[in-house]
């Protein structure tokens, strides 16, 4: 995911004058920024500007979000969101992967999701590296991410055709090309060959 530097807005005054002075926004003031086209995460008090991905970053989160969605509904495991869904943390940090999974335990009674942020971090959270992401920047994120409740993150490394598996911000194996997703305890039974995300194209 691509994080350029601190937008201020200022379609809403309103908006501009919390952010350059208080710098805290509140929930309902992150859900009214204007439709642009933009996505946003708020980190540290500040209004950060996700930059658009490319081809290969948007067809590898659409593709293993296909084989994740089919596989979690169909096994009523919980629920998967795309990279628009921000999740709010305990630092009030709102933080959106580029895939996510929330196991259905940490949704029980509800018969609609709620409109509003979820508390806490996804079960499974993925991230896609783009090549302006900064070691620093995916450390942080990974620790907030695991300090919320996340149990497994998928680090997608497009130009090694490569996973790093983590269930702690210190990465625990690495994937290659000949090896497979594996849902664990998270997700039972999911599995995916790289090969599949990883696919050539041959029209």
């Amino acid at each position: 995911m691509t994080q350029a530097n601190v937008m201020v807005l200022s379609a809403d005054s309103e908006l501009q004058q919390t952010q350059t002075k208080s710098r805290i926004l509140t929930d309902k003031q992150f859900m009214s920024l204007p439709q642009d086209g933009n996505r946003y995460e708020y980190v540290d008090g500040e209004l950060v500007f996700v930059a658009n991905s490319g081809l290969e970053h948007g067809y590898l989160a659409l593709t293993l979000g296909y084989f994740l969605t089919g596989f979690v509904r169909s096994h009523k495991l919980g629920i998967t969101c795309d990279s628009s869904t921000a999740f709010k943390m305990k630092t009030g940090n709102k933080r959106a992967p580029d895939l996510a999974f929330i196991a259905k335990d940490r949704l029980q009674g509800l018969k609609r999701l709620p409109k509003g942020f979820f508390e806490g971090a996804p079960d499974l959270a993925v991230e896609i590296i783009s090549p302006n992401n900064t070691f620093e920047e995916i450390h942080n994120k990974l620790v907030e991410y695991f300090d919320n409740g996340t149990r497994l993150v998928w680090e997608i490394l497009p130009d090694e055709e490569s996973v790093l598996v983590y269930h702690k911000p210190k990465p625990s194996k690495l994937l290659k090309l000949e090896d497979s997703l594996d849902g664990e305890d998270i997700i039972p039974n999911f599995t995916l060959p790289l090969t599949e995300l990883f696919q050539e194209l041959s029209f």
